[in-house]
């Protein structure tokens, strides 16, 4: 974004302005037992979160046991509502690390081995299917063909893309999309990351339990930790309880207008990116997670071996920050919504934060945000943390 764009919004912020952004950004701020400094400093960063380009932006940052939530922006634009804090949103790609928790889960208890083969759970599927591996697929290291890379033909236009937000796509269907092209490269021998690959893992588990593997995440790991606020939602389009809106740019009568995304079905991301969740509890699921609460050590030790990717483990990436520390977890994008959620190594520390990108890109100081909280304010660089998403 400009220099001009962002001086313009930053006034916004400061003055309130029209846009009423002043009002609710850190209106919603919370605390408990966290430094008065670390509190100010992560409200700043965030409120530069919408300041890049966010119509609205929440987090929540836990260090032992002390807890800061915080909030920036609106709700929905034209109003001055403040953006929940504690709000639901769509957690886009996060979901692949529940998925890959409940892979790993069915491995431990014999259902499934990390060396079975695609074919052998879903016979012609894909090419090569008799030699990708789920470790394969988990990893990113199948050479599968990502089925969002062609979106541009589905939806050459915000337009398009409107008129079937409520389409139900089957699991199948955008399978066959990513079928029809040929491999990328041939299994175990590069790295791409693919959304693909999660629809893949999530057809073999419905295959191996012969249930839906929402209800495997369910019976795996909400029902178990008590995630009350986090959903697996199916065909439903609808994000209910306290949230912000998403948008999406569309051109109307010569001019870039938001058109509100809030709404939308997500069998289009399946288990590649649909789930719903909120701050506290993708927070308390990577606890449980590094902390040996989900899967046995062996399992955990497997599922924090990276590939020869970029970082990227089972399900989960390793991000490495400039003052020396190593974070895990995931980024999300799904339409109008943007995640990153990350967790020291001990499980000591941990940030989530959404934001609702709309007039600029927020990644560069999403991850300024990241390395306020865990390297501290001196130390926050502008160079961006790796952040694979699902590019919808």
């Amino acid at each position: 974004m400009t220099t001009r764009g962002s001086a313009t919004r930053r006034t916004i912020l400061k003055t309130g302005g029209v846009a009423a952004l002043a009002m609710a950004a850190g209106a919603g701020a919370e605390s408990a037992a966290a430094e008065p400094v670390l509190r100010s400093d992560l409200q700043a960063a965030l409120d530069d979160v919408v300041v890049a380009g966010a119509s609205g932006a929440l987090a929540e940052f836990r260090d032992g046991a002390s807890v800061w939530r915080g909030s920036s922006g609106v709700a929905e634009l034209g109003t001055s509502r403040p953006v929940p804090v504690g709000g639901r949103f769509r957690i886009g790609s996060v979901t692949k690390t529940f998925v890959a928790t409940v892979v790993l889960k069915l491995v431990g208890r014999g259902r499934l081995r990390l060396d079975d083969t695609v074919e052998h759970w879903l016979p012609g599927t894909i090419t090569n299917g008799d030699r990708i591996t789920l470790r394969h697929l988990l990893q990113h290291t199948s050479g599968v063909f990502d089925f969002v890379a062609r979106f541009g033909e589905l939806f050459p236009t915000t337009e398009d893309l409107l008129r079937q937000r409520y389409r139900t796509w089957s699991p199948t269907e955008l399978v066959a999309l990513a079928a029809e092209m040929p491999p990328v490269f041939e299994p175990g021998t590069s790295w791409s990351y693919s959304n693909t690959n999660y629809f893949l893992l999530a057809m073999v588990v419905e295959r191996a339990t012969g249930r839906p593997y929402g209800t495997e995440v369910q019976r795996h790991i909400l029902r178990p930790l008590g995630l009350r606020d986090t959903e697996v939602p199916g065909d439903n389009p609808f994000l209910r309880g306290p949230h912000s809106h998403g948008y999406l740019p569309l051109r109307q009568d010569g001019q870039i207008v938001p058109a509100d995304v809030t709404t939308f079905n997500p069998t289009i991301a399946w288990a590649a990116g649909e789930i719903i969740s909120t701050p506290a509890e993708i927070n308390h699921f990577f606890l449980a997670l590094l902390t040996g609460r989900l899967l046995s050590p062996a399992l955990l030790e497997q599922m924090l071996s990276p590939s020869a990717g970029p970082g990227y483990a089972l399900g989960i990436g390793r991000f490495p920050l400039p003052c020396g520390d190593t974070l895990w977890g995931h980024t999300g994008g799904f339409f109008g919504y943007q995640t990153f959620a990350v967790t020291s190594a001990d499980g000591q520390r941990q940030l989530t934060v959404s934001a609702n990108p709309w007039g600029g890109n927020p990644g560069r100081a999403i991850s300024a945000l990241v390395q306020t909280a865990f390297c501290g304010s001196a130390a926050a660089t502008a160079e961006p943390l790796w952040l694979p998403e699902m590019a919808i």
